[in-house]
């Protein structure tokens, strides 16, 4: 934990910082009858019935720096998925000397039997560096605060009539976001100065 809070209040010159991680299963929910939206005088009014179109997964990373998100959505969560969301992100940051990759303990963020991340470090001259955060913290990886902006202005109200149009919106709204309101979230937690201390 105190290692991730470092790197996040004093990050190493020569290194892009990056929080990665997925949000699962959002819903393509289409309204069967349409939201009307609050005016002065007139409450608005959110219909709660609904139609299923599927489901689509987001895979993103939130660059600490500059607020920058590169995503990829789709229909599935894969290590084939990832894989392609890190090669986009080898991609975007070419010129950078050391990745710092943020991200939780799903099975998929590990190396396993194929030594699957052992070889997309080597294919990109080993400039990757992957940090874990702790079990059940996943609050400490900084994309989580950017998924619940998404959800808030994107998917709750949302009404969508196909997966298409969930991931349509999706990606508009992360290309708003870096062309218009990105930046980087201002963290105050401290870790815990108690870790710090030797043990006797």
């Amino acid at each position: 934990m105190n290692r991730i809070v470092g790197l996040y209040r004093d990050p190493p010159d020569d290194a892009v910082i990056l929080c990665i991680d997925e949000k699962t299963g959002m819903q393509a929910l289409e309204r069967k009858h349409e939201t009307r939206r609050a005016i002065p005088g007139r409450p608005g009014r959110c219909e709660y019935e609904y139609i299923r179109h599927g489901t689509q997964s987001l895979l993103a990373a939130f660059d600490i720096r500059t607020g920058r998100v590169t995503a990829r959505c789709g229909p599935t969560r894969t290590a084939e998925d990832l894989v392609s969301l890190l090669e986009a992100v080898a991609e975007a940051y070419r010129e950078a000397a050391r990745i710092i990759v943020i991200w939780d303990n799903l099975n998929i963020h590990h190396d396993g039997p194929q030594a699957r991340w052992s070889r997309f470090n080597a294919r990109h001259g080993g400039k990757f560096e992957f940090v874990y955060t702790p079990r059940h913290a996943s609050w400490v990886n900084q994309v989580e605060i950017f998924f619940s902006i998404l959800q808030r202005r994107c998917l709750k109200h949302g009404d969508f009539h196909s997966a298409e149009e969930l991931r349509e919106r999706v990606l508009a709204f992360i290309a708003r976001w870096n062309t218009e309101e990105g930046h980087p979230f201002h963290w105050t937690f401290r870790g815990y100065p108690m870790q710090e201390r030797a043990v006797a």
